[in-house]
């Protein structure tokens, strides 16, 4: 969070947004794959602003695998066009309602383009690199910094970590994430879950922490990256807190509590 946050003063940290229907060439390799096999692999796909916040993206037909399409001959027309629908089967594998075929889109660029549904698919990738739960947002920057700056989070009184070498996470349009050695927190505080999430920007957590304090369990507060993208090795086997729930202090000072999508 920029500057020192003042008790009851937070700042609301909206989702960035891109003007819908905005769209853009993907400068980036980008491939998909069903039970092994490879379903789409372009160089020639383009980022469609369908909401705010990220992009989708569409594919040119010639570059998908057509022996995998199954045609659900169901014409339709949406907002962006008229549209075909196809599922996909690779061997005993089948994924309905896979894949939507733009036949005369309203949008220049589209028509001809296919627009996958990212769950109907196991696994997509930018390059080399595998992408989770949505596309990158190609304005989006993501930053891990190791600091000397002292750190002290708490819940209720109880101190949860404290640091003096933290590696801080700066990512567009949300707070300022701080990281702890696993030595640098108190893990009588912590109770091991089951949760699991992905990040678009820095891969799927290894694992999340409730927090216990007195007879109150606060669920899901802390998590840990032990293997996160190239970008953010930085915080590879580090602990983080949702400063939206808990009482964060950097060099003395007290941050608000921000507000965020996630937390309102």
């Amino acid at each position: 969070m920029p500057g020192d946050g003042v008790p009851g003063d937070a700042i609301d940290y909206p989702q960035m947004i891109a003007a819908v229907d905005r769209v853009e060439p993907v400068p980036r390799r980008i491939r998909a794959t069903l039970a092994g096999a490879v379903i789409l692999d372009t160089t020639r796909a383009l980022y469609v602003w369908e909401w705010p916040g990220y992009p989708q993206f569409y594919v040119p037909i010639a570059d998908v695998a057509a022996d995998h399409l199954v045609d659900e001959r169901h014409p339709q027309r949406l907002k962006r066009g008229m549209t075909q629908r196809y599922g996909l089967r690779v061997g005993d594998v089948e994924r309905p309602k896979a894949v939507r075929v733009f036949t005369d889109a309203t949008l220049a660029g589209l028509t001809g383009t296919a627009r996958f549904e990212w769950d109907a698919l196991d696994s997509w990738f930018e390059e080399d690199e595998e992408v989770f739960v949505h596309p990158r947002n190609p304005y989006t920057r993501v930053d891990a910094l190791r600091s000397t700056r002292h750190v002290r989070v708490e819940l209720e009184g109880a101190v949860l970590a404290d640091s003096s070498s933290p590696v801080l996470v700066f990512e567009t349009g949300l707070p300022t994430r701080y990281y702890f050695n696993r030595t640098e927190v108190n893990f009588d505080h912590l109770v091991l879950t089951d949760t699991v999430t992905a990040c678009p920007y820095k891969g799927k957590t290894s694992g999340y922490w409730s927090a216990r304090v007195g007879d109150a369990l606060h669920a899901d507060l802390a998590w840990v990256y032990d293997f996160p993208t190239r970008q953010l090795l930085p915080i590879a086997g580090l602990l983080s807190f949702y400063n939206e729930r808990v009482d964060v202090v950097v060099d003395g000072n007290l941050r608000a509590r921000p507000k965020t999508h996630f937390f309102k």
